[in-house]
């Protein structure tokens, strides 16, 4: 292994790594299209998938009124000169929408967005003997921006007419004291590239982003009340990461957004830090980093598990296993990486083990306590070794922690320094990174991967006398490696708790709430 991968972890830590069991390093993409995990309160598709159908050469017009509104509008859609007496099926045009990644045994590239186009039946009836008919019908929840409808006769599209969906935005509550938490939901997101997306502003300042992927164009987000005491301006706006200013100019004049005010009421001191984690969900993706099944020793008949399958750095965890060779040495190791992604053009990092634990098998059958290291968050794997094969692995996942309260002080002096202390960062393009908001505002990100896991972010106290809060989201790594089409990057994810491509690779990552006081 080189020696400035080494250097970094100690002399006493040298001998416990093990030699690099694969050089790895930025490969070519193999996009994997994710399926969506299953989250609660999300829409379904307005009806069934529809049947191909063929454009008329005579295509008619449907009069659909009104013609833009939001999700639940009541509309009037009429249509004249049809077959009489005729079965018609009205179709709706929609999408879906998901992430793109590529999981490999190293690593997890992010690769952007795909989105699938189709149409789904949202009525049938029969048309008039004079070829006609009137529907009144409420607008799907669904995408924001142009739904095409169709009025489809024995497989033809004979009559076309259209609907806007628009945005709202509802903020809950209106008002608080400083570190009251927000949910501010934003309906209407678009399928597509550019209005997929929204940025979030308090009083000028950019939050963070917005999407909706996974919940059919509506993103719900949680910020928290920011002094100074006094009305506070919410703005919410389609983007990609960033506010488009000039929407009503643009080829999307319909992503129109919204303003909110908020006010805060009081400042009532610090609120105590915590941890918000995103929607507890089953993984659809099963590939784990650092599972490899080279090496493993095929049909040995051992079995382990782990009394825990995730946890902080430094949890001691059980680990059993039966079906081993009795009387056997057997060796407990952890299955990790070291490296670094910046300026990564060749090998970037390697796999390593480090030692765990030993005991032997009597009779077959082993027990032992292991602590997790302090080290690289995200998926890793517990193998047990016999006679230097590997005969079980098992993952285990490292969640992100703080480091005592989190911050280095709670009271600092006006433009002082203070440090935000994390554990348990990730490597991946989903997890190396956290992207970090001081008073509602991007500041800046900090990455864990070059120093194993450990995050100590610098900041510097500013303000007016009094609390001010700092929280810390999830952020899509898209620097180096990098990717056509990666969307959505360096910037703080405000929807991870829903529509993170993490989520469905079995990831947990949360946002850090914590606060300070500043005094002059």
């Amino acid at each position: 292994m080189h020696k400035k991968l080494l250097a970094r972890f100690g002399l006493a830590t040298i001998g416990v790594l093990a030699g690099a069991l694969l050089a790895a390093g930025p490969a070519s993409a193999s996009p994997t299209v994710l399926k969506p995990p299953a989250l609660p309160g999300v829409a379904p598709l307005p009806g069934p998938v529809a049947a191909h159908a063929t454009p008329s050469p005579t295509m008619g017009l449907l009069r659909v009124s009104p013609e833009q509104g939001v999700a639940g509008t009541p509309i009037t859609i009429s249509g004249t000169h049809l077959p009489p007496l005729a079965a018609v099926e009205l179709t709706w045009s929609t999408a879906n929408v998901t992430w793109v990644v590529d999981p490999e045994p190293d690593t997890v590239n992010y690769l952007g967005r795909s989105a699938t186009n189709f149409a789904v039946v949202i009525d049938k009836l029969t048309t008039s003997a004079s070829g006609s008919f009137t529907v009144k019908l409420d607008v799907p929840d669904d995408w924001g921006g142009i739904h095409d409808i169709y009025a489809v006769v024995g497989g033809v599209e004979e009559a076309h007419g259209g609907f806007v969906v628009t945005r709202s935005v509802t903020v809950s509550p209106t008002s608080g004291p400083i570190g009251t938490p927000i949910t501010i939901t934003y309906t209407g997101l678009g399928s597509e590239l550019y209005p997929g997306g929204g940025a979030l502003l308090w009083d000028n300042h950019y939050v963070g982003e917005m999407t909706g992927n996974w919940t059919r164009g509506t993103a719900r987000v949680t910020i928290r009340a920011a002094g100074p005491v006094g009305p506070h301006l919410i703005e919410v706006g389609d983007a990609i990461s960033f506010l488009y200013l000039n929407l009503p100019q643009s080829p999307l004049p319909f992503a129109n957004g919204a303003t909110a005010t908020f006010t805060t009421t009081a400042d009532d001191g610090p609120p105590a830090p915590s941890i918000d984690w995103p929607a507890a969900v089953a993984p659809t993706v099963s590939a784990r980093t650092t599972l490899a099944a080279s090496g493993l020793a095929t049909s040995s008949g051992v079995d382990a598990s782990l009394s825990a399958t995730s946890g902080p750095v430094d949890e001691r965890i059980g680990l059993t296993a039966t079906g081993l060779t009795p009387g056997a040495p057997v060796e407990a190791e952890w299955s990790t990486v070291v490296g670094s992604r910046v300026d990564c053009t060749s090998v970037c990092w390697s796999f390593v083990t480090v030692p765990l634990a030993s005991a032997t098998a009597q009779p077959g059958t082993t027990a032992m306590h292991i602590t997790v290291p302090d080290g690289l968050g995200g998926w890793h794997v517990v193998q047990l070794s016999e006679r230097g094969k590997v005969v079980a692995q098992v993952p285990f996942y490292v969640k992100e922690s703080l480091v005592g309260r989190g911050v280095s002080s709670v009271v600092v002096k006006q433009g002082q320094p203070f440090t935000v202390h994390l554990k348990g960062v990730g490597w991946t393009q989903l997890d190396n990174t956290v992207a970090v908001d001081y008073d509602n505002s991007y500041v800046g990100y900090g990455c864990g991967f070059n120093s194993n896991g450990d995050v100590v972010l610098r900041l510097h106290a500013t303000g007016a006398p009094g609390t001010h809060i700092i929280d810390i989201y999830p952020m899509l790594y898209t620097a180096s490696p990098s990717f056509a089409n990666t969307p959505y990057g360096m910037v703080p994810v405000l929807s991870y708790a829903e529509d993170d491509p993490a989520l469905a690779l079995g990831y947990q990552l949360p946002a850090f709430r914590l606060a300070i006081t500043v005094v002059a």
